[in-house]
């Protein structure tokens, strides 16, 4: 028995120390939860928010490292008004490939409706530099930030 909890040990110690460069890339995600994945897309697509939120988090748990899932749960809290929810899934697939288009754009229009417009500008000059001769996200993000927070977005709390 102590035998097996430090052979445990020394996997899960190791299994750490294996850097993200060694982790499987975007092209080797479970079949699985690419699958459930464009199942939560597509659901997202037709407004149907909690089962395609159920979706993409079936898709995360069958594989983590599916970015695509991450940034979608992102767009189902933005659509349910969740902007720090949607910060917080965008943050995860950054962490996963921090030159995610999608993931940046995504999150600076959660940030504008939060009323974090700096940070926002921050994410587009991001952009702007992977996207040198322009892109759709780019555009996505500075048109957001052009019209601000949506009227039924929360007000930010007054700095005191």
């Amino acid at each position: 028995m102590l035998k097996r909890l430090i052979l445990l040990g020394m996997t899960l110690g190791t299994a750490a120390a294996v850097p993200l460069s060694a982790q499987k890339p975007d092209s080797q995600i479970a079949p699985l939860s690419v699958s459930l994945q464009k199942e939560g897309e597509a659901l997202l697509a037709a407004g149907s928010y909690i089962a395609a939120q159920d979706a993409l988090e079936t898709a995360l748990a069958v594989d983590p490292r599916n970015r695509e899932a991450f940034v979608d749960l992102s767009r189902v809290a933005i659509r349910q008004k969740l902007f720090g929810k949607a910060i917080r899934f965008s943050n995860k697939a950054l962490a996963l490939e921090p030159n995610d288009r999608d993931a940046l754009a995504v999150q600076g229009v959660a940030m504008v409706e939060a009323g974090a417009s700096a940070r926002a500008q921050q994410n587009l000059a991001k952009l702007q530099n992977l996207c040198v001769k322009g892109c759709p996200q780019l555009s996505e993000l500075g048109a957001a930030i052009t019209r601000g927070p949506s009227p039924t977005a929360p007000k930010p709390a007054p700095k005191k």
